[in-house]
């Protein structure tokens, strides 16, 4: 209880029972208890209180007697409290007093209020009237902590020592064949160590139940030898588990470094194996742009392999700079060496990737670009075998521009193809620069005959293309000038219409008199010539089409009609112009004889002689007013006549005053004729 007795020696209380006793389990507990002194403490002896108030004698007895078994040389002294007047007589028969040679300690028979004259009240408790604090269920939970943590703490410092004396051995594999067999305690050294650090404060506490209201007590000897062993046990755990901590602290940065080693190995041994072997299988290009798709489609499949390695090379580049900021500087060397290999690899087969990519986009745009190219000579090819069947010049000049837009078309769409194969071509030629020591000569061969191909069948092609745009061109601009041949005949046609209709309609004048009649003579002479150009004209580009027409092996549709309607109108034309040139004439005469009957002077002899020249006017006149009334007869039957009505009228009217003149001058040249023979 931490009383003591008048010596300074420690009291031991046995309280009995009424139940019995087993003296096997008293043994062990007094021998567990007498182990707790020190020995200093165990030389100044014990007193022993025997509480017997709730027991029978014979068991008393026998705890007595059992003292002198169990702690002969330490008992001093053996207090048997006992109730009272009740073993009187059986005291009678044994007599302890009388056995103190025997047992080597005194004992003596005491009721619980008498206690106090051999032991002070203050060191007894309050079970025998004495004023000591004790709380045996709190004293029995600290010896269990105690207790515990004594052995765990014993039995983890011998398993850190051997972990921590394993990983001191002279090699490597030594070391790590010992971590490996103890690595991990039976019990977790910081619970221990908490458990320790609580137990000591419990113990270096000044109020032992730890209630306010308490009474202070002085530290009893157990416990003063309990706290430096809990103090050293603690220093000797903390000192072993900081060892251990570094040796775990090794072992897992070993270890770590060991993970991080063979991850980098799988990744190099991957893309340094099967990855580089699936781009090695993979040289073809494609021979259309379906071929190309697919091949792209498997390099992607390929590429999200690579992508998944790719992963784990981040995360491995990351830990490796971690532990390259923490690491220590043996572990330098051999991080900076896996980090450069690993990146080598990784950078390496990430140029395949994107190289074997850009080539098979390339081959793609190449494709894409021949592709585009067939389908324009295809179509310019398609346009040039329809044989051309224009309705007139305008839509053959549209044709012939649509023609030369889509061979222009052809001429870019070949220079595109020609880039894109240049620049495929060289990118195959730099293919040999990673592939691992392989021979790609043969494969780059077809590759690069394959392409050549394309672009020499694409240029024989639009060759030939070429060539037939080139017959078309000269076929579609000859039957332009077809077109404008039958167009401007045609519009000599209308041209020579027009001037017999205003040959008909404006030139019916025949003068007031001979000059003037002279003149519009002149003036038809010129008429005609105009007309006999237009229809020289029209004869020359009919006969143009003709040749056209032979040389592009075709019947002009417009040409056929347009040759005798010129015909016609030209006959009729020259029709009407004899008959206008012989009415002008006709005029002339009538004039010219009618004007120098009327200048002539009377007083001329001569011209009374002549008087045959009246008859011949008068039949010039009369002549020219029948003509002027009849109209101008066509070779097809068909009749036409100068003027209207109106405007012959007047012409004739004015012809009629003419001849009154001539007539009334011949009148006045007979007068004196008549009247001479008289005279």
């Amino acid at each position: 209880t931490g009383g003591k007795d008048r010596r300074s020696g420690l009291i031991l209380t046995i309280p009995l029972c009424l139940e019995q006793t087993s003296m096997d389990e008293l043994s062990v507990t007094l021998d567990y208890l007498l182990s707790i002194p020190s020995e200093k403490c165990k030389a100044r002896g014990f007193t022993v209180i025997v509480d017997g108030r709730k027991s029978q004698w014979n068991v008393v007895k026998t705890v007595v007697l059992m003292l002198q078994n169990v702690v002969p040389a330490e008992v001093s002294l053996v207090c048997v409290v006992k109730p009272d007047e009740f073993w009187d007589k059986k005291v009678t028969h044994f007599c302890f007093w009388k056995e103190k040679d025997r047992l080597g300690f005194e004992v003596i028979l005491v009721s619980a209020n008498k206690l106090t004259r051999y032991i002070e009240p203050c060191q007894l408790t309050e079970d025998f009237g004495g004023t000591l604090t004790y709380d045996h269920m709190d004293w029995l939970n600290k010896r269990l902590v105690f207790e515990k943590f004594t052995k765990e703490s014993t039995s983890l410092l011998d398993e850190l020592a051997l972990i921590n004396n394993g990983s001191d051995k002279g090699t490597q594999q030594e070391r790590e064949r010992s971590i490996d067999l103890n690595f991990l305690p039976s019990v977790d050294p910081e619970t221990v160590l908490q458990t320790g650090h609580e137990l000591l404060s419990e113990l270096q506490q000044r109020r032992f139940n730890g209630s306010d209201g308490g009474v202070s007590w002085s530290p009893m000897d157990d416990e003063l030898l309990a706290q430096p062993q809990v103090m050293k046990l603690l220093d000797s755990l903390r000192e072993q588990y900081t060892r251990y901590q570094e040796v775990c602290r090794q072992r897992s940065k070993r270890t770590q470094l060991e993970e991080i080693q063979q991850k980098v190995m799988q990744v190099v041994n991957w893309l340094e194996g099967p990855g580089s072997e699936q781009l090695r299988t993979q040289w073809g290009i494609g021979d259309s742009i379906r071929a190309s798709q697919a091949l792209q489609q498997k390099h992607e499949e390929i590429e999200s392999q690579h992508s998944e390695w790719f992963a784990v090379y981040v995360e491995l580049n990351q830990q490796i700079a971690a532990l390259l900021n923490a690491g220590d500087e043996e572990d330098l060397v051999e991080l900076k060496a896996l980090q450069q290999q690993l990146s080598d690899v990784c950078y390496r087969q990430a140029s395949q990737l994107e190289f074997r990519q850009n080539l098979l986009q390339a081959a793609l745009e190449f494709h894409s670009v021949a592709q585009d190219l067939s389908q324009q000579l295809d179509g310019l090819l398609g346009m040039l075998c329809v044989d051309v069947a224009p309705a007139d010049g305008a839509s053959i000049q549209q044709t012939l521009k649509l023609l030369e837009e889509k061979l222009k078309s052809v001429d870019l769409g070949l220079q595109g193809l020609r880039e894109k194969g240049q620049s495929l071509l060289d990118q195959i030629s730099n293919q040999a620069s990673w592939a691992y020591g392989k021979d790609v000569t043969i494969e780059n061969k077809e590759n690069v005959d394959h392409i050549q191909g394309v672009m020499e069948d694409m240029q024989l092609r639009k060759q030939r293309c070429e060539d037939m745009v080139d017959v078309r061109r000269l076929k579609m601009l000859q039957m332009v000038q077809l077109f404008k041949c039958e167009e401007d005949a045609a519009q000599a046609v209308e041209w020579l219409s027009e001037l017999l209709d205003a040959l008909l309609k404006t030139h019916i004048r025949l003068g007031d008199d001979a000059q003037e009649t002279k003149v519009l003579l002149e003036k038809h002479r010129k008429f005609v010539d105009v007309a006999q150009s237009t229809y020289d004209y029209g004869r020359q580009l009919l006969q143009a089409t003709v040749v056209l027409c032979q040389s592009l092996r075709c019947t002009s549709r417009s040409s056929g009609d347009t040759l005798p309607r010129l015909n016609r109108v030209w006959k009729q034309f020259t029709v009407t112009s004899e008959e206008r040139v012989h009415r002008l004439e006709t005029a002339v005469a009538f004039h010219s004889t009618a004007e120098k009957i009327l200048q002539e002077c009377p007083d001329q002899p001569e011209a009374f002689n002549e008087m045959d020249q009246f008859d011949e006017i008068e039949a010039v006149g009369k002549s020219l007013l029948d003509r002027l009334t009849v109209p101008v007869v066509y070779p097809d039957g068909s009749e036409q006549y100068f003027g209207s009505p109106s405007d012959m009228a007047s012409a004739a009217e004015h012809i009629r005053e003419k001849m009154k003149l001539v007539s009334l001058k011949k009148q006045q040249l007979r007068q004196p004729e008549a009247t001479t023979p008289e005279s």
